[in-house]
């Protein structure tokens, strides 16, 4: 069985759903969390360092033993897997629901066959901003992104608020974007977690006013300010 980039799971037995982390991305996103915390932020504690991938039938039996009614694949960026499609599809016929979280930067159109649902993570939408932050550019983002709209799969968009980068204006531009090809596709914004000095945590006032200006263009907008007490507990599966 051919080895996948899987490096980490956890759990929320409340919800019965599941997180898959995928090691590796394609962006170079210089306030990732990833470069503080690869690990399930909702953890208590943090899990002994992993040791090795996991394949697709470990994947699998860990899902079925849990009793998974969902699955939330996120990373890193689980596109870069190539075994990304026969993972979806499995789960896809074993009943559980799955979420793909993506940059959006790579597509494969195998995807929209199995996948329940893709959130794409627009960092920005000015292309000067982007490239300064992820290292790449955005044209491919937003080409996948309305290319996954097109296919009917169902389709949601999230971005990260970061004082003195990405704020309100840019958050506008992109529920603007978002809008022009549907105003009903939902779109969350999340509070920056800092990772270093280089930009704070923005203020639960910032992120309200970010919310209120895509609630201009969007009539499904959500967030999170930072503060919010966790609503389902989390256990680590793996390692």
């Amino acid at each position: 069985m051919v080895t996948m980039r899987i490096y980490h799971i956890t759990y929320s037995p409340e919800v019965r759903t599941a997180n898959l982390y995928f090691h590796g991305c394609d962006f170079y996103c210089l306030g990732c969390i990833r470069k503080k915390n690869p690990y399930d932020l909702c953890l208590k504690e943090k899990p002994d360092s992993w040791t090795r991938f996991l394949n697709l039938d470990e994947v699998l039996e860990i899902l079925n033993r849990l009793g998974a009614k969902r699955a939330i694949l996120l990373g890193g960026e689980p596109t870069l897997d190539s075994e990304l499609p026969t993972l979806t599809m499995e789960l896809h016929r074993n009943g559980i629901y799955n979420i793909l979280l993506t940059n959006g930067h790579k597509l494969d159109e195998r995807l929209l066959e199995s996948v329940d649902r893709i959130c794409v993570s627009i960092k920005a939408y000015s292309k000067k901003l982007h490239k300064k932050y992820t290292g790449k550019s955005n044209e491919r983002v937003l080409q996948n992104f309305e290319k996954i709209y097109r296919s009917g799969t169902p389709l949601s968009s999230e971005s990260v608020y970061i004082p003195s980068l990405i704020e309100t204006e840019e958050i506008e531009k992109i529920a603007r974007f978002i809008a022009s090809i549907d105003p009903e596709i939902p779109y969350h914004i999340d509070a920056y977690i800092p990772i270093d000095n280089r930009w704070r945590a923005p203020t639960p006032k910032e992120i309200e006013t970010a919310v209120a200006k895509a609630k201009m263009y969007l009539r499904n907008v959500t967030c999170l300010r930072g503060c919010e007490k966790l609503k389902y507990e989390v256990f680590n599966v793996y390692p």
